[in-house]
């Protein structure tokens, strides 16, 4: 049986993961790559040298002007206590678990409290909710409808799709020119009706005045 190309796409595995950010150094030195994609520039004078100050490995020191910036300043990892290391891996496992992980698994993984893995769960979803609250999709698009959760037995009388409890949505998901998915956004919707599409501004909302939309159907019903 072939296999899904999307289903089986690679990963980051836990071995590549550890091998690039299992340590505070490594954290830190990936997010001055991200931070200073050409090279460190002060914030206040724009001067391109600076010095890692020894006390404080977070922090580099303007050669010129002395300015002190914190790579982390900005995130929502400035001012944390925490190992840039656990927040790291926090995010590692949000975001590769197929079915989410709830704060008392964070906490077990993480090995801290309770209280913390909930405040670095909420932290962590909030961020990337706002990260994708004003995405457009581009080029390629393909749209269709779906259901979530529900009962899995069917009731007389009632078809598998029209189950109670299950969740209508909406997902487009931007594809490049060989069909592999790039972004995606879900729309939770009250049934699959163009009124409803429309009162919501989803359409609009996601996708740019030019694209190529493969299955715009559930618009038209």
């Amino acid at each position: 049986m072939p296999r899904n190309s999307i289903q089986f796409q690679k990963g980051l595995s836990e071995v590549d993961f550890n091998a690039q950010y299992s340590t505070e150094p490594k954290c830190i030195e990936a997010l001055e790559r991200w931070r200073w994609p050409a090279g460190f520039v002060c914030p206040q004078c724009g001067h391109g040298k600076s010095h890692r100050l020894p006390s404080r490995v977070r922090l580099q020191q303007c050669a010129n002007c002395r300015h002190q910036t914190s790579v982390t300043a900005g995130t929502i990892m400035h001012g944390t206590k925490l190992p840039l290391s656990t927040w790291f891996r926090a995010m590692y496992h949000l975001t590769q678990s197929k079915n989410g992980v709830s704060a008392l698994e964070l906490m077990r993984k993480l090995g801290v409290s309770y209280n913390t893995a909930w405040k670095l769960k909420q932290k962590l979803m909030q961020v990337m909710k706002e990260r994708e609250a004003d995405v457009v999709l581009n080029q390629r698009v393909e749209m269709d409808d779906a259901y979530l959760g529900g009962q899995r037995a069917r009731i007389a009388g009632q078809s598998g799709r029209g189950a109670p409890g299950k969740t209508p949505f909406v997902a487009a998901v931007e594809t490049d020119e060989n069909g592999k998915p790039q972004r995606i956004v879900l729309q939770v919707v009250k049934g699959f009706t163009s009124a409803e599409i429309e009162i919501l501004h989803f359409a609009n909302s996601v996708l740019p005045p030019r694209c190529t939309l493969m299955d715009w159907r559930v618009l038209v019903q």
